[in-house]
C-alpha cells in the first residue's frame, strides 16, 4: 500500500480537472483543487463533493506569483506537504495568427503555460527535499499537430510539453517524475464550445460537429474525461517510477 499522499489539482472544478481530482480521491489522496475565484457556487460545491471532508477548494489564479504562493501554503499548512502536482487549468481561442489580439494571446499563454511554471516553481523545493514527487501537465496533441484556427493554444501546449521535459531532467535525481498527457478531443464543455463556435460558420448544428468529431478517429467516439483521469493516477503512483519526460498521447487514433 502506498502512504497517503497530498495532491494539487488546478482547474479541478469542471472538466478533466474534476474528474482527475474525484479518482485521486479515490486513490487515497488528500486533494487540493485550485481554480479562479469566478469559479460558481454549484461547481465548487460538485468539486468539495469529490473530493470529500479531507480536501480542500480554495481560488487559486496561477497568472499570479501572490496567488500561486499563498494557495501553495494554504495547502501545506491545512493538509499536507504537496507530494503530486497536476496541472490541468487551460484555456482555447479560436483565432488565427494574422488575427490574434495581444491580450489574447498573452491570456492563453499566461494560463496554459505559464501557469504551470509558476506552480512547478511553487511546488518542486518540498518534493526535492523529501525525494519523491510526481508532476503531470495536461497538455494536448495541439502541441504536435497545429491547427491554423488555435494559434496560441497549440504555441503554449508545445512549450508546456518542452516545460515538462526541462523539469523532468531537473528532478529526476530527487525521485521527481514529470509527465506530460496530451489528449485529444475529449467530452468536456470546452469542446462543446468549440463545436457551438465551429457550428456558427460551418451551416452544421453544434450536435451535428460534435458528431463530426467523434467521427474523425478511427474509434469513432469522443475520450472520456475518466479515460484521462485513471493514466493521471496511474502516472502519479509508486508503479509510474520511471516514468517521466514523456508526452503521453490520448487520441483514439486522431492526428488532433
Amino acid at each position: 500500500m502506498e502512504q497517503e499522499r497530498t495532491a494539487i489539482a488546478t482547474g479541478g472544478l469542471q472538466g478533466i480537472g474534476l474528474a482527475i481530482a474525484s479518482e485521486l480521491t479515490r486513490q487515497g489522496m488528500r486533494v487540493a483543487v485550485g481554480a479562479r475565484s469566478g469559479g460558481s457556487a454549484d461547481r465548487s460545491a460538485l468539486a468539495r463533493s469529490a473530493i470529500g471532508d479531507r480536501g480542500m477548494v480554495a481560488p487559486l489564479d496561477a497568472r499570479s506569483t501572490d496567488s500561486v504562493e499563498a494557495f501553495v501554503a494554504a495547502v501545506r499548512d491545512s493538509i499536507g506537504v504537496v507530494d503530486v502536482l497536476v496541472n490541468a487549468a487551460g484555456m482555447s481561442i479560436h483565432q488565427t495568427v494574422s488575427c490574434h489580439s495581444d491580450a489574447d494571446w498573452d491570456t492563453t499563454i499566461d494560463i496554459n503555460l505559464s501557469g504551470p511554471f509558476r506552480m512547478i516553481r511553487a511546488c518542486l523545493p518540498d518534493m526535492k527535499t523529501r525525494n519523491w514527487g510526481r508532476i503531470v501537465n495536461i497538455a494536448s496533441t495541439a502541441a504536435r499537430i497545429a491547427a491554423p484556427t488555435h494559434a496560441a493554444y497549440c504555441a503554449s501546449n508545445a512549450g508546456l510539453v518542452g516545460l515538462t521535459r526541462a523539469v523532468a531532467r531537473e528532478g529526476g535525481a530527487h525521485g521527481i517524475t514529470y509527465v506530460a498527457i496530451s489528449p485529444g478531443w475529449v467530452e468536456t464543455d470546452m469542446l462543446r464550445e468549440s463545436a457551438r463556435i465551429m457550428a456558427a460558420t460551418s451551416g452544421r448544428t453544434q450536435a451535428e460537429e460534435i458528431a463530426a468529431i467523434g467521427a474523425s478517429n478511427p474509434q469513432n467516439r469522443l475520450t472520456q474525461r475518466e479515460e484521462i483521469a485513471a493514466l493521471v493516477a496511474f502516472c502519479c503512483s509508486d508503479a509510474a517510477a520511471g516514468l517521466t519526460m514523456e508526452d503521453i498521447q490520448v487520441n483514439a487514433g486522431a492526428l488532433w
